[in-house]
């Protein structure tokens, strides 16, 4: 039986982080959207993922800044004081988010069932949402829909991108055949080779791509940028650290194809529709690869979580992470320039 025999009127979602599940979560919203468009929705999500999501049309953006502490945890209950909602949607299984819920009023807190519940989640809700069939992260999300009484579970992602934005994006392009590197993940052991990325730029730049590196400030991230352009015959050109997250998703928008590891510009691939290359070793690629693309994601994983566990990928836990600092080495440059010929062909992108 749904929750709801008709729209209800206010739904809070509480989902903080990461970049990618956030683009996730995106499409949960426009989901809702979509189905009830009276119903008024609130998002409570991360100060830097708040900047990313502040124009989406119809949906009030909260901000929490774990930077502060307790002092987050205040502002954000101090914000929602006095207010009850028909419905939380928790879409966080981590403590942090868990510890937000405690000053967020609603009727009805949906959280993940027990297979999905990490950090005790479901100690801090009140209705559990049964787990898909499917082990990917967005069809996770989508189920929370499905329990509201939705039936309509078609994922879109539908975000405004500012004519300034557009069009610096358009400027740094120029309207021409475009492969976007975005080589570095949050956690180092993510990340491909140097090497691997340089391999890949010089191909995609003989078959008359021009390439980009972009990514965050971090030193990690230019230090990266730098070894992949020194070990490029072709030099692509290093935009790390010089966007922001909107800038970021414009150019994405006007790239012809990402590469990128397990991280958030996969995702943000996805929400506006360009294909990617994800390169995967740590985690499952069938929960958290990019949602449209996935038949073009390069994975060592399977292969070597068997090797390293004896098991099969089926008998595992949907959640089994790699234990191996250097996985990502496995994955070699014949593997993912032929995942990139592939695309090009089936999208007519070079000839």
């Amino acid at each position: 039986m749904p929750l709801f025999q008709t729209p209800p009127s206010s739904i809070c979602i509480l989902r903080l982080s990461a970049i990618g599940d956030c683009c996730h979560a995106l499409a949960l919203v426009r989901v809702i959207q979509r189905a009830w468009p009276q119903t008024r929705i609130t998002w409570v999500t991360g100060s830097i993922e708040a900047t990313l999501f502040a124009d989406l049309p119809g949906v009030e953006i909260i901000p929490f800044d774990k930077r502060k502490g307790w002092r987050g945890y205040r502002d954000l209950w101090r914000t929602l004081k006095g207010r009850k909602f028909d419905a939380l949607l928790h879409l966080q299984a981590a403590m942090r988010a868990s510890i937000a819920t405690l000053g967020i009023q609603a009727k009805v807190k949906l959280g993940f069932d027990r297979e999905r519940a990490n950090d005790g989640q479901w100690l801090f809700t009140n209705h559990k949402v049964p787990s898909p069939t499917s082990p990917h992260v967005l069809d996770g999300f989508l189920a929370f829909a499905k329990e509201l009484g939705i039936d309509d579970l078609t994922p879109d992602w539908q975000l405004p991108i500012s004519a300034e934005h557009r069009a610096w994006a358009q400027q740094k392009i120029g309207g021409k055949p475009t492969l976007l590197i975005c080589a570095a993940a949050s956690k180092a052991f993510k990340n491909w080779t140097a090497a691997g990325y340089a391999a890949l730029a010089d191909h995609a730049a003989s078959k008359g791509f021009q390439v980009y590196l972009c990514g965050g400030p971090a030193q990690l991230e230019r230090d990266l940028a730098a070894e992949i352009q020194q070990r490029s015959q072709h030099k692509p050109v290093d935009l790390v650290g010089q966007t922001n997250l909107k800038q970021l998703l414009a150019l994405i928008d006007e790239a012809s194809l990402v590469l990128a590891p397990d991280t958030g510009p996969t995702h943000m691939a996805t929400l506006v529709g360009t294909p990617v290359i994800g390169l995967y070793a740590h985690h499952n690629p069938a929960r958290t690869g990019p949602y449209l693309c996935r038949e073009y994601v390069v994975s060592i994983y399977q292969t070597l979580i068997e090797q390293q566990t004896g098991q099969s990928v089926a008998e595992l836990g949907w959640r089994t992470r790699l234990k191996d600092p250097a996985a990502m080495a496995s994955i070699t440059d014949a593997q993912v320039i032929a995942t990139f010929d592939r695309l090009c062909t089936d999208l007519q992108l070079c000839d």
